[in-house]
């Protein structure tokens, strides 16, 4: 039934419908609620304070006497401001295998599989409640994304394996507002700022990615948010910095038709204070229809009263969903579903330590109803990995320890803390495959971290270990930055592209070298590893099967040394003199060889 004029902000009426939706359509709805919310504005992000902690623990400076940090914080905006959601028109089918060209059968193979077509799923009918949506807005159909599986399936839902395709899979992670060149802290407010249709910058660069060997684009935010792409203002908008859903969806076609996947970064755990819903809860109080979604503590809270909700790690213009509630699980649910019914391949899991388990034990099944063959790594760095993988039904998390002792033992000249955490590394793999890297947007990068000399023992480390490996985009130059603890401290690591990739240096031979012997032997994803050689400078690393092996030695030293080859026969990258079963490596070498 129509209604109106409704007065909706004092100043501005508009025609509204009564319509009834349920929880998961909430914060949809309230996003697109036009000029009808005002916010009152955020104090701005409060910096956290570092300590010393676990090793576990990468927000902690490291013990160590270097000037490195890496520890990982977002830069945030203090200015309020939200943007009516544009209206979603998705014409291209879901992706199928007739786009997907992988390079290899191991690839077809697992493609196939991975694009078997999904059962329908029922939606349990539940009653609704009632909001107001301006007629002005056009609204998203809360059916669009097709049936979003069952309400609260059963406790403990038993982790499925990983999808076949993913035993292949080897990604580029790129930051796409860096990438593209957009701004990070516009003074513009979301509401006014134009569409600019960038993120068609990043397709020269998908054949770069095939030039490497890798198949995967891992992306990182995508949607409209105030700042950094993780203060999120409408998961179902593309953030107009890098252009709309036809860019988007363009990207995603571009990567299929050149074999390679495409994960969206999900930002779950929490949204940007000037998220309509959120103001929506600012100005109505406890009883506003976006109340449920939010981490609100209500007792004794009023209207009129600043909200005591939760914020993300001391930011205050980030605030936490309630994960133990229906109407956040609904939410991530249809966001999921929706953009992999546009044809992406998976989500990584940001800041997946900070939510329970048990949300993601609900959201996940549900969304595997109907994409079965999706994937899900959570961002995970500290706790323990396996028991939040087995409760949480994730396919993986990001091995922050791995990356950790990688460049600690190499800066250190300490190879035992290296092949201690290659030891635990492989204890996981009784459970499930970690997402193994040595650079991100969140961390110092690599060549800055140990020095471009050692750049190389590094990338042998991690694409030759168990693992599902993620090239952080740059590092196979060599690009340098360094993290910093401010205001805009990730931006040297976020840099902008050249409009088309370099030229290949050293270092993008090495990682082209270590990219193919991985792809001629995908049984290194879940190969146990095995220490062969130690001392502080020297370590050697033997990852193999019954029939085959890998093997990687590095030198620390400023002197050559000698060491086992561990029966290998051949070297396959970087160099060494291989003779009567032993290894010389000269100076700060390294070498990987097969058996």
């Amino acid at each position: 039934m129509r209604i109106g004029p409704l007065a909706v902000d004092g100043s501005t009426t508009l025609p509204f419908w009564v319509i009834s939706t349920s929880p998961r359509a909430t914060m949809r709805r309230a996003a697109r609620r036009a000029g009808s919310i005002r916010g009152r504005q955020s104090s701005g992000a409060r910096e956290r304070a570092t300590s010393d902690g676990q090793m576990l623990d990468v927000r902690a400076r490291a013990a160590r006497s270097s000037s490195i940090r890496c520890s990982r914080a977002r830069s945030v905006s203090s200015r309020p401001c939200f943007r009516q959601a544009a209206e979603h028109h998705f014409a291209s089918g879901e992706a199928d295998e007739g786009i997907r060209r992988p390079q290899d059968a191991h690839v077809r193979s697992a493609c196939a599989s991975a694009d078997a077509e999904a059962s329908a799923a029922v939606l349990i009918a539940r009653p609704m409640p009632t909001i107001l949506v301006p007629l002005s807005t056009r609204t998203h159909s809360p059916g669009s994304a097709g049936s979003i599986g069952s309400v609260n399936p059963e406790p403990n839902t038993p982790r499925p394996h990983e999808p076949a395709w993913v035993e292949h899979a080897m990604w580029w992670h790129v930051y796409p507002l860096g990438a593209v060149g957009a701004e990070i802290r516009p003074s513009t407010p979301v509401a006014e700022r134009p569409v600019e249709h960038r993120l068609g910058r990043l397709v020269p660069w998908l054949d770069h990615v095939v030039d490497l060997g890798l198949n995967g684009l891992l992306l990182g935010p995508v949607f409209a948010a105030s700042t950094h792409g993780y203060d999120t203002v409408d998961h179902f908008r593309v953030d107009p910095r890098l252009g709309d859903e036809s860019d988007l969806t363009a990207l995603v076609s571009a990567a299929h038709e050149r074999g390679v996947r495409v994960v969206l970064d999900g930002v779950f755990n929490h949204v940007g204070r000037v998220h309509p819903a959120f103001l929506a809860l600012a100005e109505q109080g406890p009883d506003a229809p976006t109340a449920d979604l939010f981490a609100v503590e209500r007792s004794g809270w009023q209207a009129g009263d600043p909200v005591p909700v939760r914020d993300f790690e001391g930011h205050d213009i980030l605030v936490a969903l309630d994960h133990e509630g229906q109407a956040a699980e609904d939410l991530v649910v249809e966001v999921m579903t929706y953009w992999l019914d546009r044809g992406i391949d998976g989500w990584r899991l940001d800041a997946a330590y900070a939510v329970p388990p048990a949300f993601w034990a609900r959201v996940l099944p549900r969304v595997r109803e109907r994409f079965p063959d999706a994937w899900f790594s959570g961002e995970v760095i500290h706790g323990d990995a396996a028991a939040i993988v087995q409760e949480s039904t994730m396919d993986s998390t990001t091995q922050y320890e791995l990356w950790q002792a990688v460049w600690h033992g190499i800066v250190d000249r300490n190879c035992f803390e290296l092949a201690h955490a290659v030891e635990r590394h492989d204890a996981l793999l009784q459970t499930f495959v970690p997402t193994t890297f040595v650079g991100n947007h969140d961390v110092t990068r690599i060549a800055s971290a140990v020095g471009e000399r050692f750049a190389g023992h590094a990338a042998a480390v991690v694409l030759t270990v168990a693992g599902t490996p993620v090239v952080y985009a740059g590092d196979e130059y060599g690009w340098s930055g360094v993290k910093e603890e401010r205001e805009g401290g990730d931006d040297a690591v976020r840099p902008e592209f050249p409009a088309a990739p370099p030229a290949p240096t050293d270092l993008t031979h090495v990682h082209e070298a270590l990219i193919a012997l991985r792809r001629r032997n995908p049984w290194l994803h879940r190969a146990h590893t095995d220490v062969v050689h130690l001392t502080n400078t020297a370590v050697v690393l033997r990852t193999a099967t019954a029939d085959a092996a890998v093997v990687t030695a590095l030198n620390l030293a400023d002197d050559p040394a000698e060491v086992p080859a561990a029966d290998a026969t051949r070297v396959e990258a970087g160099g060494g003199d291989l003779r009567d079963g032993t290894l010389r490596l000269p100076a700060a070498g390294w070498a990987v060889l097969t058996a």
